[in-house]
C-alpha cells in the first residue's frame, strides 16, 4: 500500500531537516550559471539542482512558471526534472498554484497527481479562492494516489493582505477559514497521530495573530516560502511558527541558487546546518 503523503513528508523532514530547495530557473540565474535562457538551459539547471539536493535535503520545489514560459519545450524540460527528482528519492512539490472549478480543476489535478502522468509530482500547490469545495476532486485524487496538496492560506506578499485577512460571515479571517475547512477534510482521512496530506502555504513572514491563524489539527505540513532572499531566516522557524515549527517546510530558492553551479552544494549544506541548529536548540 502506498504511504500517505503526510507521513512521507514527516519522515523526510525528520531525516533531512526542513530545508526545501526551490528549482527556479530565472533568466538571470541561467545567465549566472553560464546557461542559455531557453528550455534546454532550464532543463540543465533543474537537473544540476536535483543532483546537488539529492544527498542533502528531503524536498525540492520546482516553480512551474519558469519552465512554462518556454511553452511545450519548457514543459518537456520540467517533465525530465520532475522525473529525475522523484527518481532520486526527493519529495517533489510542483509549485503550480492551480485553481478552478469542476472538471477543469479535476484535469489540473490529474496532470500533476496521477501516478505515471508526464508531469507527476508528489504534491501540487493550489489556490482555494474559488472555494475550498472546488478542490474536493483534487483532494480525493491525491488520497487515492498517496499524493499531497498544498492550499494557499496566508501568503507573505503585501498584495494579499486585504483579501486573506478579510472577515467571513463567521467572523474568521479568510485565511483561518481556509485552514479550518481543509483541516476538516484532513480529519476524514487521517488516523490519530498521523499527519494529514493536505497541507498549507503559510509565508514565513506572516504574523499568525494578524492573519487570524492558530495551531490546527490534525497536523499537516506547512510549505513556508519567505525564507532566504525574502528575508526570513532559520531563527524565524520557531519564532514565527511556534508549536507548528516541526511541520514547516522551509522553502529557499534564490538564496541558494545564487551560489551557482559550483557553489550550490556548499550553500545547501550551510543552510541545512543552520536549520538543524535552530531545531536542536
Amino acid at each position: 500500500m502506498t504511504q500517505r503523503f503526510g507521513e512521507r513528508t514527516r519522515a523526510a523532514l525528520s531525516a533531512r531537516g526542513p530545508l526545501c530547495v526551490g528549482i527556479d530557473p530565472h533568466a538571470s540565474l541561467l545567465t549566472a550559471w553560464g546557461l542559455e535562457d531557453s528550455a534546454a538551459g532550464a532543463r540543465e539547471f533543474g537537473l544540476r539542482v536535483v543532483e546537488a539536493a539529492a544527498s542533502r535535503v528531503g524536498l525540492v520545489k520546482p516553480q512551474v512558471s519558469f519552465f512554462e514560459r518556454f511553452g511545450s519545450a519548457g514543459f518537456a524540460a520540467l517533465e525530465d526534472v520532475l522525473a529525475a527528482a522523484r527518481g532520486a528519492g526527493l519529495v517533489v512539490i510542483a509549485d503550480a498554484k492551480r485553481g478552478d472549478i469542476g472538471t477543469t480543476m479535476d484535469a489540473y489535478a490529474a496532470a500533476w497527481l496521477t501516478p505515471g502522468s508526464p508531469l507527476e509530482a508528489d504534491a501540487v500547490t493550489v489556490n482555494p479562492y474559488l472555494g475550498v469545495g472546488a478542490l474536493d476532486g483534487t483532494f480525493e485524487l491525491a488520497e487515492r494516489g498517496g499524493k499531497g496538496v498544498f492550499v494557499l492560506a496566508a501568503t507573505s506578499n503585501p498584495e494579499a493582505t486585504d483579501l486573506q485577512r478579510a472577515q467571513t460571515a463567521g467572523s474568521q479571517s479568510v485565511s483561518s477559514a481556509v485552514v479550518s475547512q481543509v483541516s476538516t477534510r484532513n480529519a476524514q482521512h487521517t488516523a490519530t497521530g498521523e499527519w494529514g496530506s493536505f497541507g498549507f502555504v503559510i509565508g514565513a513572514t506572516v504574523d499568525w495573530t494578524d492573519a487570524g491563524l492558530a495551531p490546527f489539527s490534525p497536523a499537516a505540513p506547512i510549505l513556508a516560502p519567505g525564507f532566504g532572499a525574502q528575508g526570513a531566516g532559520p531563527a524565524d522557524l520557531r519564532a514565527r511558527f511556534g508549536p507548528s515549527a516541526a511541520m514547516v517546510i522551509a522553502a529557499e530558492s534564490r538564496s541558494i541558487l545564487r551560489a551557482g553551479a559550483d557553489g550550490i552544494a556548499a550553500a545547501t549544506d550551510e543552510r541545512v546546518a543552520a536549520y538543524r541548529e535552530v531545531l536542536d536548540a
